[in-house]
């Protein structure tokens, strides 16, 4: 078959765009408050100004954590407290009945439709509903891609959820084998897959490496800025005197250098690939390449012969449970969890659509309280609902 090339395909493909700024992180923790000294100062002493106002705080809160205004008794417990110290333990005793109650994990599980993207039927509501189940029962955020077992729950719409496994065969690892994900999710070549699992749980666009050495290709070509090998994924590249085979030329460079992204997204869809349009898993790759008469996907369309399947550079991923366990220990998935419950509570937008990121260095102190607590879920929401960003206006 003739090889097409990437350029030709690139919206058939429906793989993300290369848009990452390099040097950027999952949380763009390199951005500066100002351009200098003098703006610093200026945003310092605008965060010096802020005081604490917990009935403020409140309102936002019960309507986050429970779809209500706080009672009348509930804003009267705050206000009517005889000093500052009781105001704050009165709130931190709401906040805890708030998460506490029924509407707690209605709240969680529209939350969580809103963040994977997904919901509305019964089989794409189970990844949502596992994963607001975790935060109501203070679960692991990181068996959202480890959990072997209970991954397909139901809710009930109001207060219950109902354990359950995921029937579509294959291995079970949290949300990264349910049929929910692979149905909504499915495209050429499994990138979408691929894409929802870096955006939602990454914080981050493609690309998701970037060296801080930059290979230069050639007069003319845009540097290549990926910690892989040029090579390292199928594709020709006549100038370097590459010829990897493969559908789709994953190492063009005449507009773009594709494998800035590519080689990332190659090493971890072919994991993705064997679960078919209906999410159900076989037992050879089930997605289809952009070619005419759309013919299924081959490991050497992904990767050269050599290459094995990964989480990032230097870490393997055989199979999708190795890559679930491959994210539960990358710190910058457990940030990604942190700023996603920052954002829903602080109001801001969506991280990767809106660019709405939050550097590391804002939610240090929850980030390491998250970490060294087992990644409790409802921990770090209590968290973020106590902390002095969110109490201080």
């Amino acid at each position: 078959m003739k090889r097409i090339s990437f350029l030709l395909l690139a919206t058939a493909l429906a793989a993300p765009a290369c848009t990452g700024s390099v040097g950027d992180d999952s949380q763009g923790s390199g951005s500066g408050s100002g351009s200098g000294s003098g703006s610093d100062d200026q945003y310092q002493q605008v965060l010096n100004s802020r005081v604490v106002d917990y009935n403020a705080a409140l309102r936002i809160a019960a309507l986050r954590l429970t779809g209500d205004l706080p009672t009348m008794a509930e804003i009267n417990s705050i206000a009517n407290a005889p000093d500052a110290a009781t105001q704050a333990t009165t709130y931190q005793g709401l906040i805890q009945q708030y998460m506490s109650r029924p509407a707690f994990a209605q709240q969680m599980f529209f939350w969580w439709r809103d963040t994977m993207k997904m919901g509305g039927t019964a089989v794409l509501d189970t990844a949502p509903a596992f994963a607001a189940e975790l935060a109501v029962n203070n679960g692991s955020y990181m068996d959202l891609f480890t959990a072997t077992s209970g991954n397909c729950p139901t809710f009930d719409g109001v207060s219950t959820f109902t354990p359950a496994t995921c029937t579509n065969g294959g291995p079970v690892s949290g949300i990264l084998t349910n049929p929910g994900v692979h149905m909504q999710y499915v495209s050429n070549f499994a990138f979408r897959r691929v894409r929802f699992v870096q955006e939602v749980f990454d914080c981050l666009k493609f690309p998701a490496e970037v060296t801080a050495n930059p290979t230069d290709l050639g007069a003319g070509i845009a540097p290549y800025t990926s910690p892989w090998a040029f090579g390292s994924i199928a594709g020709t590249n006549a100038a370097l005197g590459i010829n990897n085979g493969g559908t789709i030329n994953f190492l063009d460079t005449s507009a773009v250098v594709c494998a800035n992204c590519h080689t990332t997204i190659n090493h971890i869809a072919p994991l993705f690939a064997y679960y078919d349009a209906n999410g159900m898993y076989q037992t050879s790759i089930a997605v289809t390449t952009p070619a005419v008469g759309s013919p299924l996907a081959q490991m050497t369309d992904y990767l050269p012969a050599g290459q094995a399947t990964a989480w990032r550079y230097q870490v393997p991923a055989a199979d999708i449970p190795g890559l679930g366990a491959d994210m539960a220990a990358d710190p910058a998935v457990a940030a990604c969890g942190v700023a996603r419950v920052w954002n829903w509570a602080l109001g801001k937008t969506d991280i990767v659509d809106a660019l709405e990121t939050v550097p590391n260095d804002t939610i240090q102190a929850e980030i390491d309280a998250f970490t060294s607590g087992g990644f409790k879920m409802k921990d770090l929401i209590y968290a973020v609902y106590t902390s002095d960003d969110f109490v201080k206006f």
